[in-house]
């Protein structure tokens, strides 16, 4: 049943955690680089995309209406930034702690089954 309420409302779940990861990447920079064997900019880098990502998601879920091109900018987003964490996860390998990897491995578990959910339901949510 909660999994039903939030596939319902998968552009808001979309939105709000990049938004909330992208807040929590800046306000915890430095200590995230020290964590994670990162540079601070590149941290900070990675939130600003966050929060861009965010920005658009939400714009596509406060819409009545949604362009299916639009929607599949988003989808295809989703699926090219889970691609990205698995290649950083695995350019971590070796010379960054375990906790950096895992992160950006589950970061691209998470965004891919985003953008599968939101690919099943493509046309539902052009006009929900």
């Amino acid at each position: 049943m909660i999994v039903t309420f939030f596939i319902q409302r998968i552009l808001w779940v979309d939105c709000i955690g990049a938004i909330l990861t992208g807040v929590g990447l800046l306000l915890f920079s430095g200590w995230l680089s020290s964590l994670n064997g990162l540079s601070p900019t590149l941290v900070i880098c990675h939130a600003f995309v966050h929060l861009a990502y965010g920005a658009y998601s939400f714009s596509l879920a406060v819409r009545n209406q949604r362009p299916m091109s639009l929607l599949l900018l988003l989808i295809f987003a989703n699926a090219a930034w889970a691609c990205f964490c698995v290649v950083f996860a695995v350019t971590l390998v070796g010379s960054a702690p375990i906790f950096g990897i895992a992160q950006f491995l589950l970061e691209g578990v998470y965004v891919g089954g985003l953008a599968i959910v939101e690919w099943n339901r493509r046309q539902i949510l052009t006009n929900p």
